[in-house]
């Protein structure tokens, strides 16, 4: 089965023809682990994890890369602290208790939203050496020069620079309107591949170099550990939309100026979870929501991985409490239904879905273009709603689509209590004590325990939540 996916470089959906028969190299730009990681930016390893699994399902070989930065990654790319160091500082704690605390946070998150692990997680001070590499390469070739702050990557020398990200866009940049211009850059596009320690205080994070005592640019280290673990050139690289103008623009010109090869083959770039005022979700303006949060308030995470689905990751997706409150509902709703097959059925569910019916068929069709997953989720429940199709017909299917949606759709759930079916026992519990017929009061506090709802009694009444 072919698979379509839409290439940033060339702005247009193509056919994926890999470098190595049935197999595929895939890095993904992991998280800088100074602060928890928010929703926003769960949606784009979601769409990695769903690129991932829909090729496992078409059976490639994955090689699936991801890093971890943990030094490096500046306020400002190139100027401004470092966010690890600046982390540590706020924290009272090292750099290197601030990375391993936010990497475990991070990946419980990960996969709480059942994300399959990548086959190698490369943190970036495990490799320095490679970047220095790298950039004697880089220097070898002429692309670089020195100034006081740093080694900088001298735009001007590499022909195509900005061709990821568009001419209007870039155009934007060199006229100044991303940063303010630091007139030691021969270019305002120049960006930092190694720079210096300050003369006035040592830092937590900092390795001797030919140039200097100092530490990696952020977009180097992604350029050195891919080379590492996946070649000088391969399949597919992505990340999210606002890594296309500068951090993968840049990857590819400081890659592609050292080895003078096709960097990868692919780009895909998921776009921006928004909020109802279309701004995007970002630390930096401190109106980002955790997964941690969504546990906290008795959301189960697979409920944001399925509202998630409801846009195709190419289009913004607008968060609101109301649309994952609506998706929680639909996800328990979909597993009841399926629970409700189970039933149905005698036998394990071993049996290989029908692949010459028409649904499977538009099923994998949906899933092969440009991962088009909200399609594919209407057959599934097409599939569900067809009295026509076999109780074991069906189940197989699902058990076979649910390796692409990782939704785990077969697993037990209670039965679903409504609001106000809680509220209507709470009342007629409260009636029992009144008349102080205390068994029947514990029998409904238990028959809700059983479906999952807690009652708390206090001065003020009974309020419920979830288990």
């Amino acid at each position: 089965m072919d698979i379509f996916l839409y290439n940033t470089l060339t702005r247009k959906k193509e056919k994926f023809k890999p470098i190595k028969d049935d197999s595929v190299g895939i890095y993904a730009c992991g998280p800088t682990v100074y602060k928890y990681a928010h929703i926003g930016n769960m949606r784009t390893y979601i769409f990695e994890d769903t690129l991932v699994r829909i090729f496992k399902y078409l059976g490639y070989k994955i090689n699936y890369v991801m890093n971890v930065t943990d030094v490096g990654h500046l306020v400002s790319d190139d100027d401004g602290d470092d966010k690890m160091e600046m982390s540590a500082q706020q924290e009272g704690k090292s750099a290197a208790d601030i990375a391993e605390f936010y990497s475990k946070a991070f990946f419980r998150d990960f996969k709480d939203l059942n994300c399959l692990m990548p086959d190698i997680i490369s943190r970036a001070t495990e490799h320095i050496n490679e970047m220095i590499k790298l950039i004697e390469r880089l220097e070898k070739n002429g692309f670089i020069y020195k100034i006081s702050d740093g080694i900088y990557f001298d735009t001007a020398k590499f022909e195509r620079y900005g061709e990821l990200a568009g001419k209007k866009y870039m155009e934007g940049i060199k006229a100044g309107a991303r940063v303010v211009f630091n007139k030691e850059k021969k270019n305002s596009t120049d960006f930092a591949l190694w720079k210096f320690s300050p003369k006035d205080k040592k830092r937590q994070m900092e390795w001797p170099s030919p140039w200097g005592t100092g530490f990696p640019g952020w977009h180097i280290e992604c350029s050195a550990m891919s080379i590492k673990y996946l070649g000088e050139t391969f399949d597919i690289h992505c990340g999210g939309i606002d890594h296309v103008a500068v951090h993968h623009t840049n990857e590819i010109a400081q890659t592609e100026g050292a080895t003078g090869k096709t960097f990868v083959n692919y780009w895909l770039h998921a776009e921006f979870l928004v909020g109802c005022d279309n701004e995007k979700m970002a630390k930096s303006a401190g109106n980002f929501l955790t997964v941690n949060t969504l546990r906290e308030k008795n959301i189960d995470p697979l409920a944001y991985r399925y509202f998630c689905y409801s846009a195709q990751y190419k289009k913004q997706l607008e968060f609101s409490w109301e649309a994952l409150a609506a998706a929680e509902k639909t996800l328990i709703n979909l597993r009841e239904s399926i629970n409700r097959i189970k039933k149905n059925v005698s036998c394990d569910i071993n049996t290989e879905p029908n692949k010459d019916a028409v649904y499977y068929k538009k099923f994998l069709t949906a899933s092969s273009d440009n991962l088009n997953i909200p399609q594919a989720l209407a057959v599934l429940w097409e599939v569900l709603r067809d009295n026509s199709i076999a109780s074991e017909e069906k189940l197989s299917f699902i058990k076979d689509a649910d390796k692409v949606f990782g939704l785990d759709l077969l697993k037990e759930c209670s039965p679903v209590i409504l609001e106000d079916e809680i509220m209507a026992k709470i009342r007629e519990r409260e009636d029992a004590r009144k008349e102080k017929d205390f068994k029947k009061s514990d029998e409904i506090r238990q028959e809700l325990l059983e479906k999952g709802i807690v009652l708390e009694d206090s001065s003020k009444g009974t309020v419920w939540k979830k288990a």
